[in-house]
């Protein structure tokens, strides 16, 4: 099943994608929540999955198929080839770092070019939906606290995020954290560790990995995480980025307005986002 939100932002309504169809949620469900913690915590994925219908075509905006998470768990250096491009040491355990929920962008929304920070940068990486309270899970057990995943750009404002000392500004600018364009449940995805993801920039492909590189893996992550940390019901862990990015090449490339990122993962699908200057306030 893919799980989508669509509407005018702000308006967004949840809805399943069915090839090219919509089924909107709300017309067989009139008080299903938004696409967050409760609708997960209250049961309405597997309402959702035992709904018999097959949708309409809609040429309608797609929003962030995810209503703000109480946390946007990410991981650093989870790649070894990322760590090297970025002359970092290899972890010997997760290194974690977080994202506002303000990040939170739709998969064809535009990425905004921050006042406060230049060398904007690209990551393309496959995000991890929680679907149930989850504490102390064993990585045998990992699969089952899944509700789905979906693709992040994790967009880096690297002029603060080491100029700070810490990554958190430079990491939660507005709009800097694309997701979508569909949460795939997890009967979808088969082995979650050997998925194909790419990420190319006005059509020159600059990321080519693979999530079974990853140093920690999907279930070795979510034991790590939640040995002292509660997930909630539509928390997001986003697994780190392969390697490739545009400000460890040599010269470093930096994203301009107008520059179209399009991120893309096996059995998940593309995101596509426009680099756009910020208005003004």
């Amino acid at each position: 099943m893919r799980l989508i939100r669509f509407g005018p932002k702000g308006m967004e309504r949840p809805g399943i994608e069915i090839d090219d169809r919509i089924v909107d949620l709300r017309r067989y469900f009139p008080d299903i929540p938004d696409i967050g913690e409760i609708f997960f915590r209250n049961g309405w994925l597997d309402k959702a999955a035992g709904l018999d219908a097959i949708g309409e075509p809609m040429t309608i905006r797609r929003g962030c198929p995810l209503d703000r998470p109480s946390k946007i768990i990410c991981l650093g250096k989870n790649y070894a080839e990322h760590a090297k491009e970025g002359g970092f040491d290899q972890p010997d355990k997760p290194f974690l770092f977080c994202k506002g929920s303000n990040t939170l962008n739709g998969p064809y929304d535009p990425i905004l070019l921050p006042r406060s920070c230049g060398k904007i940068d690209w990551e393309v990486e496959l995000a991890v939906v929680i679907g149930r309270e989850a504490k102390r899970i064993r990585k045998d057990d990992a699969r089952d606290v899944m509700a789905g995943v979906t693709i992040m750009n994790d967009v880096s404002g690297r002029e603060a995020q080491f100029a700070d000392s810490q990554w958190f500004r430079g990491k939660s600018l507005d709009t800097f954290a694309p997701l979508g364009p569909a949460i795939v449940t997890m009967e979808e995805i088969g082995d979650i560790q050997n998925l194909q993801l790419t990420a190319s920039v006005d059509g020159i492909l600059m990321q080519d990995g693979n999530s079974r590189d990853m140093i920690f893996d999907v279930a070795t992550l979510i034991e790590f995480i939640s040995e002292d940390m509660t997930l909630y019901p539509g928390d997001v862990i986003s697994t780190g980025t392969p390697s490739g990015v545009g400000y460890f090449r040599n010269p470093p490339v930096v994203l301009t307005a107008g520059n179209v990122v399009e991120c893309r993962i096996e059995k998940i699908g593309a995101i596509v986002n426009r680099v756009v200057d910020r208005l003004p306030d």
